[in-house]
């Protein structure tokens, strides 16, 4: 490969991990205009400073030689426990996310075998790398507007965004991950494309994931996999994906009806002239709102977080990005959160935002479709009894529960 191709594939890197070229040198220790000549194509890369590149990046080291054909791909177990090892600290994690990528597996089998037109997913929006973070969230919210008029939505709440994904060619379910790690986003030939949040995370915060991975399908679709940690939080595609989310789950329109509603967000004064009709001429009238009437407090907050399904801070951050509070009130709002959770749990409102759901329904909507594919394949006898059966353990529904299911559809 050409050192001009390296170069640009390294500065490539470097900018989608909202890294400076001052800060990739200091990584290596090295002074800048070292990393300003590799990118340039003006200075050899030793193994040493590529490998430290590569994990630095987080990018593997093949990614800045040459894209491997299709059938040669690394399989996707492989490198997603490479680029983020911390799956492998406890067995049960590493199980779970094998255990879904199996299931999307079988479920791309089970499409074919039927026939159904493979998975392209939602259409992927070409583009740049953000600038700066005013870009990343210019950009986020700009895409977020256009889904959302794309799949016909309007201002509404979300009811499910897992099963909305779903709907978009993309396989997407909870499963267990380290703390720090709030989803994943993953695309390969072998799985097409699917979305996997936190099971652990309250469940505000699940549907903040599922919207932020949604993001990464829809603007970082050239990247096989992308990772949401703690650890990475500050890069530049990253607050796009947050600035996604938020303006997704809460759009501008739907913010202002709700406070609309309770009758919050009207402007300090309103002047209207309308016509005399008996003059010919016109009056002028101006309207306030009673004093203190348009204050937002925790209480609206926590309304808005419950319209949305949201958590109460993500709720009140969207409501200061849009000017709704200031930033000493977002201050007061939020040391006040625990009043807006109690408020909720008052009213009966809670809907166990804080609480797990129960691990039976963490990957209920990907088994429900593979559950489908299974018994649809079954009856068009696509597959066989025993292959039905060896299904129903990957499922983890009981085996002759399954095939009575099946037999009963076949029989139609």
């Amino acid at each position: 490969m050409e050192a001009v191709e390296l170069g640009r594939r390294l500065r490539i890197a470097r900018e989608a991990r909202g890294l400076s070229q001052q800060a990739a040198a200091g990584a290596l220790g090295l002074p800048r205009t070292a990393i300003t000549q590799m990118e340039a194509g003006n200075r050899s890369v030793s193994t040493l400073e590529l490998t430290k590149l590569s994990d630095l990046y987080l990018r593997p080291i093949a990614y800045f030689f040459d894209d491997r054909a299709e059938g040669e791909e690394e399989d996707v177990l492989v490198a997603l426990h490479r680029i983020a090892p911390g799956l492998e600290r406890e067995a049960a994690v590493r199980e779970q996310v094998d255990h879904c990528v199996s299931l999307c597996r079988e479920g791309v089998v089970l499409e074919r075998l039927l026939g159904d037109e493979e998975r392209s997913g939602p259409p992927a929006y070409e583009m740049h790398l953000p600038r700066n973070a005013g870009d990343a969230i210019q950009q986020g919210e700009r895409v977020a507007e256009e889904e959302r008029r794309r799949l016909s939505i309007g201002s509404a709440p979300i009811a499910d965004v897992s099963e909305l994904i779903a709907t978009q060619g993309i396989w997407a379910s909870g499963i267990e991950l380290p703390n720090e790690m709030s989803g994943l986003f993953l695309r390969h030939p072998s799985i097409g494309l699917a979305i996997l949040v936190n099971a652990h995370h309250p469940r505000g915060r699940k549907r903040f994931s599922y919207a932020h991975e949604y993001a990464h399908a829809l603007m970082d679709r050239d990247h096989k996999i992308t990772i949401s940690t703690a650890d990475n939080s500050a890069e530049l595609v990253e607050k796009r994906a947050n600035a996604f989310a938020a303006a997704f789950l809460m759009p501008r329109n739907g913010i202002y009806e709700v406070l609309r509603s309770l009758d919050k967000g009207l402007p300090s004064r309103s002047e209207q002239t309308i016509f005399d009709v008996a003059s010919g001429g016109h009056i002028d009238a101006e309207s306030r709102p009673a004093a203190r009437s348009q204050r937002i407090t925790y209480k609206d907050v926590a309304l808005v977080a419950h319209h949305f399904g949201v958590s109460y801070q993500a709720a009140l951050y969207r409501m200061k990005s849009l000017k709704h509070v200031s930033q000493p009130e977002s201050q007061e709002l939020l040391e006040n959160e625990r009043f807006g959770r109690e408020y909720l749990r008052v009213l009966c409102m809670f809907d166990d935002v804080e609480e797990q759901e129960q691990r039976q329904y963490w990957d209920r909507e990907l088994r429900s479709e593979i559950a489908h594919l299974a018994i649809e394949a079954y009856r068009r006898e696509e597959i066989s009894r025993g292959r039905l059966v060896e299904l129903s353990k990957t499922l983890r529904i009981d085996g002759e529960t399954l095939l009575n299911l099946a037999e009963v559809a076949r029989g139609e």
